[in-house]
């Protein structure tokens, strides 16, 4: 076969504009993506044909300029399964919402809203108050406020407390949080004057005192997040730095990342400040994520002093971090959770977290009935599911992991993940892992589906 000669029967992209499916196709999407799209085909068909193709017909190749524009114009966020049993995965969206949230999401999304009307005095209102108030309930701040995640949080406070200042942070703090972000560069675009003190591993509150000037305004405590000092270490505990920060009239903002409502040691994990102990123990401002250890829609909560609070709402860059209706209406539903003592069983991340380890066991062993008669290795295995998203660092939970051996781990893998829906797992030495604990229940039959069928084509 002459590829020069099989290149020759390609038509022209004038030729195929002229077919009726392409004429089609440009009322839908308009003649520029579509011309795209025909070069694009061609393109690959040309190289096909150069390494030894045959050249496809007309409507092979029209075909072909129609799936390429279904999957150009197909939506690219898309729901995954995970079962690599990370729980608040960054890459994979981090917290599952719970239907409650959801819902209330669809219900404000499609209509208007009293996001910033007083309905009572028929006049403009404030969008803050609908998630400040269970906000001071469920932590005992004066006043809280919420924007768009917790680097907007920690930025909006700085900018509008300590523009032009000197903020002092420990050493050991300086953190590069998810995306290459970085601790000092937040305090940078903020305006404010980095001082650091202590060393990496010990800091003690009489290196704060030393640093303190005239040109200080703040002190800054921030959560490592994700990793751990262990060893010869010292850092003073927060109220101490706000003891020190009172007495020299000096704010104590305390920056929890994650942060959580719930004592994370009643289910067999080490013990993380909540917010409620930050505040008691004299912090005057909070801040911390939303989509994380809380669990809901993506935000940036700040609980603390109404004084303060109020000096951010009118901040102009508080304009710039707000939060619209639906991620309002999300953390509203979310905060009624634990506001009804319902977020262990009705908010996704903590019902992972509070699942035991019989429990994951018993899903497992279901789940292998739900695969049917195989010839594979599928058998059960004790592991770790991570807590993840920047929250207790190392820390993990035992669990039970579906594990299938197979010499082409990687490649099934890849497989599972370009399907529909896709799924991620986990391969270690050449076996694949599948983590229940992190797979929705609603998912599972998905999952069994999605194996079953990608097994069937992969010959091993």
């Amino acid at each position: 076969m002459n590829p020069q000669s099989e290149l020759s029967k390609l038509p022209a992209v004038d030729h195929l504009l002229q077919m009726e499916p392409v004429a089609a196709l440009i009322s839908s999407y308009g003649h520029t993506w579509v011309v795209d799209a025909i070069r694009a085909v061609l393109a690959a068909l040309r190289q096909e044909i150069l390494s030894g193709a045959p050249a496809p017909t007309a409507p092979q190749i029209v075909e072909r300029i129609e799936l390429t524009i279904e999957q150009q114009a197909a939506p690219t966020l898309r729901p995954v399964i995970n079962a690599a049993g990370v729980i608040l995965h960054t890459n994979l969206g981090r917290a599952p919402l719970s239907s409650s949230v959801v819902a209330a999401m669809a219900w404000i999304g499609p209509v208007y809203s009293n996001l910033e009307y007083d309905l009572a005095a028929g006049q403009r209102g404030s969008r803050y108050i609908h998630a400040e108030d269970l906000l001071m309930r469920l932590t005992g701040a004066q006043a809280a406020l919420v924007v768009n995640n917790n680097a907007a949080a920690v930025l909006l406070a700085l900018s509008a407390l300590a523009r032009d200042r000197e903020v002092i942070i420990s050493r050991s703090q300086l953190v590069e949080i998810g995306g290459g972000f970085r601790i000092p560069e937040v305090l940078a675009a903020s305006s404010a004057r980095l001082v650091e003190v202590g060393t990496t591993n010990r800091t003690y509150v009489h290196d704060y005192q030393a640093a303190v000037t005239p040109q200080t305004a703040a002190i800054l405590r921030v959560h490592q997040s994700n990793f751990r000092l262990q060893g010869f270490v010292h850092q003073p505990a927060l109220h101490e730095l706000a003891e020190l920060a009172h007495d020299q009239r000096l704010l104590l903002v305390d920056d929890l990342g994650s942060g959580t409502l719930l004592p994370t040691e009643l289910y067999g994990l080490p013990h993380e400040p909540t917010v409620q102990e930050s505040l008691e123990a004299g912090a005057d401002l909070v801040t911390f994520s939303g989509d994380k250890l809380l669990g809901g829609p993506q935000a940036g909560i700040i609980v603390g002093r109404a004084e303060l609070v109020a000096r951010l709402r009118e901040f102009p860059l508080t304009r710039a971090l707000r939060v619209d209706k639906t991620a309002i209406a999300g953390i509203q539903a979310n905060l009624l959770h634990y506001a009804h003592g319902e977020a262990q069983q009705a908010i996704p991340v903590w019902r992972m977290i509070a699942a035991t380890a019989g429990e994951i066991h018993a899903r497992a062993e279901a789940f292998l009935l739900k695969l049917g008669e195989t010839t594979l290795d599928w058998h059960l295995i004790p592991g770790r599911s991570m807590i993840g998203g920047g929250a207790l660092p190392e820390e993990s939970l035992p669990t039970t992991l579906l594990a299938l051996p197979v010499p082409s781990a990687q490649r099934l893998a890849a497989a599972l993940r370009r399907g529909d829906p896709p799924v991620v797992a986990r391969v270690e030495e050449d076996t694949l892992l599948f983590d229940l604990r992190t797979v929705l229940p609603e998912q599972e039959d998905m999952l069994a589906e999605r194996l079953r069928s990608v097994l069937a084509g992969i010959a091993f």
